[in-house]
């Protein structure tokens, strides 16, 4: 684009914490579309290899971790120094969302993140169980405060590509589905609304459905963890427990699966790590493929916000969860992280923009279960227009950082909204200002089922009544 729109005005500072992967990368967008004060502008991050990308602009940055004792010495004072009303961009690991939301609740600050983060500790507490570590209880403490602080400035949790805009590409997919199979969908604008329009049409489940094909320009090295994106970050939830929202469909629990003591029940998890975890699923380039089960949040929103209940009951949900195929040098990197009992490597590298030879990030929701079988709704961005749009980051991250621009707009333009998920968020509007971002957003309907081709070589207990059962869907 020639000329790239200004979405608003952050009148006060501007806190960036996290300066990794996806903050680099969210750093030009936000000079692009908003006015703001760059003297009033500030990132903190402990690691200070990209400092040169803030010196070049009269940035400030403190070279800090942001940890439990300091956070609020540390932030306060910057939130609170002048006019305006400041926005903090959480884009970090092992900070605390909930802690931060509190703080920007205390000030007035609007709020926005990726991830529900816990603090450092956390995902490796062996004095916690399964449950207690798990994204839903992660979920549970943000709603928990959502409950305790009732209103106040906007705060959105889990902003970026998922959780965040599958959530978006979820309902577009929702009505594109029912508009196929000649439903009327009218104009569902609630919770309850989606659900029902969810439940009219006949969706089983939904799998975000994601191939990452970008390739590098050398082969991993071994004892190296490469990625496309944060490595702390895939790790800590590949060593989470799996996770998925439990749709009413299920016969079947899984012999490991467990239930949650606490909270909606609206999500199962496993007694295995995500990390070690395969399913099957589609996606238009692979086709039928197999991916990791790693635990996210939008797999437990997602599901809880699709749920009918009348009464006391739940009459309807979707099975609901991430299938993950990551790039090859991520594959690489997870067997041998699994061949040694889960012990990460002592060297990390995340892929950039200068460093991969082709490929696409291929992310999207596939529908399953209705009168048309499957149906796959997303972004297939590629290396190539990536580097055309974008700076300082890959197809991956920029399909997270456009989620974050989307997310910033939309607590602009709604600023008193208190906490908020990002299926809460108007889906229209921060797709308007995400597509740009996004290269091409397509539909395409499948006849695949997880049942095609099996018990051909060798016999296997599935379920041959209902292909759309988690039984048949996991990779035993």
């Amino acid at each position: 684009m020639s000329q790239w729109p200004v979405h608003g005005s952050i009148t006060g500072p501007i806190v960036l914490i996290g300066f990794g992967s996806i903050g680099r990368g969210v750093l030009p967008l936000i000079e692009r579309h908003f006015k703001f004060d760059k003297s009033r502008f500030t990132v903190i991050d402990p690691e200070d290899k990209d400092r040169h990308l803030l010196d070049e602009r009269g940035i400030a940055f403190i070279k800090n971790a942001v940890t439990r004792d300091d956070f609020v010495d540390l932030l306060k004072p910057l939130l609170t120094k002048g006019d305006g009303q400041a926005f903090v961009v959480n884009l970090s690991v092992d900070v605390s969302s909930a802690a931060i939301m509190r703080l920007c609740h205390e000030v007035g600050a609007l709020y926005v993140d990726t991830v529900a983060e816990p603090w450092l500790g956390f995902y490796t507490d062996t004095r916690l169980t399964a449950s207690e570590r798990s994204n839903y209880a992660l979920r549970e403490a943000i709603l928990d405060l959502r409950r305790a602080l009732k209103t106040g400035p906007t705060a959105i949790s889990c902003c970026g590509a998922n959780p965040g805009m599958v959530s978006w590409f979820v309902k577009q997919a929702l009505l594109n589905v029912a508009a196929d199979c000649g439903i009327d969908a009218g104009q569902p604008s609630s919770r309850e609304d989606w659900a029902r329009l969810a439940q009219r049409v006949g969706v089983k489940g939904i799998h975000i459905a994601e191939c990452d094909t970008q390739r590098a320009t050398a082969a991993k090295p071994r004892g190296v963890f490469v990625n496309t994106w944060s490595v702390e970050g895939f790790v800590s939830e590949g060593l989470q427990p799996a996770e998925l929202g439990w749709g009413t469909h299920e016969k079947h629990i899984p012999p490991e699966g467990k239930r949650h003591a606490f909270g909606p029940d609206c999500a199962i998890y496993l007694m295995r790590p995500g990390a070690g975890t395969r399913v099957r699923s589609w996606t238009p380039t692979a086709k039928a493929q197999h991916g990791w089960l790693i635990t996210h949040n939008e797999a437990i929103s997602i599901a809880d916000y699709l749920t009918v209940r009348e009464g006391d009951n739940v009459v309807y949900r979707p099975t609901c969860h991430y299938a993950y195929r990551p790039a090859d040098d991520a594959v690489l990197s997870l067997d041998e992280m699994a061949g040694a009992q889960w012990q990460r490597q002592e060297k990390s590298h995340i892929l950039d923009e200068n460093e991969i030879v082709d490929g696409i990030d291929e992310l999207g929701v596939l529908l399953y279960g209705h009168a048309k079988n499957a149906y796959w709704y997303g972004s297939q961005l590629s290396i190539e227009e990536t580097r055309r749009i974008a700076p300082y980051q890959n197809a991956t991250g920029l399909q997270v950082t456009s989620a974050v621009l989307a997310g910033m707009v939309w607590a602009l333009e709604n600023p008193n909204a208190g906490i908020v998920e990002a299926d809460e968020l108007d889906f229209r509007r921060c797709l308007e200002i995400q597509l740009p971002y996004l290269g091409p957003v397509t539909g395409h309907y499948t006849d695949w089922t997880p049942l095609e081709g099996r018990a051909v070589l060798f016999p296997e207990d599935i379920d041959t009544a209902d292909p759309w059962q988690f039984k048949n869907v996991i990779v035993r």
